[in-house]
This record gives C-alpha cells, structure tokens and sequence, in this order.
C-alpha cells in the first residue's frame, strides 16, 4: 500500500502545480490519472492550442504549459500512477476528527491518506461525434480526428473543421496559413466562441485563407479505408455538396462523465463537485476538490483559478497532517531551502 501525506486525484495543470505547493510546506504526493501521461486535457485535447491568460507568460502553447509545470516541480519527489483510475474510497478511521482514507484503481494499487485533492478537469471525457454519422471512428486518424495534436498533420492539406465553438473558431485561425484549404462548416453563421476569435476567422475568411460554409453540416464521409472526401448538407436548400478532403475535424465539443466520483458521496452541484471557499474542502473531511472540477458561487473554469484553489487546499491538508502547528508560509524569493533544491546560488 502506497502511503502519502496527499494523494492526487488528476494529472493536469492544477494537479501538477499541487505538487510544487506541497513541496514548499514539506508535503509529499502521489498523483493519479486515468490517461496514459501527465497534461490532462491540455496534452490530450488540444496540446498545441495558444494559452494568453497565465500571469508573466505572454504566450505558450498548451504542451509547453505543461513542460513548464514539471519542470517547476523537478525539485520535489512525487508519485506517479497513470493509466489508471480511483474506483473506490473509503475511510478507514477518525481520530480526533481527522479522517485517514483507503483508495484503490481499478488495477488493484492501494493508498492511504489523510488527504485527498480532486483535481479531475470536467472528470472522464471524450469527444462528441458528429450525430448523423454511422461509425465515424472507422476513419478515425486516417483522416478523421477530434483534436488537435500536431500541426503538422494538416500542413498543405484540404482541411474540413466543423463546429461553432471556441476550440473551431481557435484552430481555425491558427491553421488557416498551414493549410492548402481550410473549411469552416457550421450549422448557422453565429458562433459560440470568444467575440475576438470569431473577427479574425471572418478577416481571414474576407483575405481568402478560409472559406466559411454557413448554414451547413455534414451529410456523409467519402472514402473506403481513409477520407477521400466529405458531403455536405445546406440547412436551407437542403442541397448536399461533395469535396475533395484530407482531414475532417470535428470540434463539437466533450461529453462529460463523471465516472466513479458518482460513488464517493461527495456532495455534487449538478456535474460538479461542491466546496467551500476558505479552504476547497468537499463535504468530507479531509477531501478537496479544486481546478474545473468543483463548484462554488463565483467559480469560473481557468487555470489560474485552480492554482489559487489547491494553494489554500495544500495548506489545510498541512494543518490536518500537524494538528497546532503553524503552517510554514513564506514567500519563495526568501525560501533558501527551495532555492538550493533549485540549484540557485548568490
């Protein structure tokens, strides 16, 4: 049984960034993720996706977000257990109101904690198919696929992108000068997306590097054993058009599930896990829930957000693990212990 000060229910930005705040106050712990590496949505999902809104970095890619994480958190020892998922929680005992909790995968591997931080994104996920489509998979990297994980998959390319969200309206842009063709096909000529995003994709679409098909959808895939080509349906006319296609991406977002935290009886809001403010504890002593995952008046979905909720989490697992004693604050300009695990010197 794999005994830790914290155990990590999630290996994404704000799971990873736990580990860095544990570190700081001599916590150690062990992280845990049903994929089968460390990143979360932003290495499965949308790895090369442009993020603006992380304070001091202007601009970095979703992976090298991800790089900048592990690197931050190369001075402290921490478990890793991927390809793998907490099926059950149970509380073993409670001593002076403080819980300690058995956790088990659905690969048998065995924990035991005082502490357990949720930090599972929008819980397990996939991508939404197109819904008139029989078995789009069957494609399924041979021309189809539901994210985007290298650029360079679609470099000089007749490319199809369908959906009115963000994630469509972003890659959009970001491909329109990579591909030989870009396609934006959407069901009406409003989208969802940042109001931003959409005016550089409609200059894009006036400069001719995207070519908007509004009101459209898809009406049939072309091709044997790869895309060939796609069909496409006019809402109005009900006219279908064919083309000549490399690669078909379908952006219309993720299903949520989430899986086995139905069983943990924590309290849930909907699809989200319930917390307070003060320290991101669940109804459950002694588990948190923090990042995309939980819910509170005010909550919204960033990852700074996340970084500030595991920061008080963190130190309220200290407080449970040294009852008394005072949590060891300190800024980290001033913290030569860290500095020397960093290998700075004056």
């Amino acid at each position: 049984m794999i005994e830790k000060d914290i155990i990590v229910i999630g290996a994404g930005p704000v799971g990873l960034f736990t580990v860095f705040e544990a570190g700081l106050l001599g916590l150690n712990c062990h992280l845990i993720d049903n994929l089968d590496r460390v990143g979360g949505q932003c290495t499965e999902l949308y790895p090369e996706k442009p993020i603006y809104d992380i304070p001091g970095v202007p601009f970095q890619t979703a992976q090298q977000h991800i790089d900048a994480l592990l690197e931050q958190i190369k001075p402290f020892e921490y478990g890793l257990t991927l390809s793998e998922r907490i099926d059950t929680i149970e509380e073993l005992s409670c001593e002076n109101g403080i819980s300690t909790w058995y956790l088990k995968t659905n690969e048998g591997t065995e924990f035991k904690t005082k502490n357990i931080l949720i930090a599972a994104g929008a819980g397990s996920f996939e991508p939404r198919r197109p819904p008139n489509i029989e078995d789009p998979d069957r494609f399924l990297n041979k021309g189809v696929t539901y994210a985007v994980k290298n650029k360079s998959t679609y470099k000089n390319k007749t490319v199809f992108i369908f959906g009115g969200g963000d994630s469509a309206l972003d890659w959009a842009v970001e491909l329109a000068n990579d591909t030989k063709k870009l396609f934006l096909v959407h069901r009406r000529d409003a989208f969802r997306g940042a109001q931003h995003t959409e005016s550089q994709m409609r200059e894009l679409v006036g400069n001719g590097k995207i070519e908007l098909m509004t009101p459209f959808q898809i009406e049939s895939i072309l091709g044997n054993n790869h895309v060939e080509g796609v069909a496409i349906k006019n809402f109005d006319t009900k006219e279908v058009l064919n083309f000549e296609a490399d690669e078909l991406l379908f952006l219309f977002g993720l299903n949520k599930k989430l899986g086995p935290i139905l069983d943990w009886e924590v309290e849930l809001h909907e699809k989200k896990i319930l917390v307070n403010t003060e320290n991101f504890q669940t109804n459950k002593n002694g588990i948190f829930a923090v990042g995309d995952i939980n819910h509170y008046p005010g909550k919204l979905d960033l990852i700074l957000c996340g970084f500030h909720e595991t920061t008080l989490a963190v130190q309220e697992a200290f407080r449970r693990l040294h009852p008394g004693e005072r949590v060891p604050f300190g800024y980290t300009t001033s913290n030569t212990k860290l500095q020397r695990k960093l290998g700075v010197t004056e």
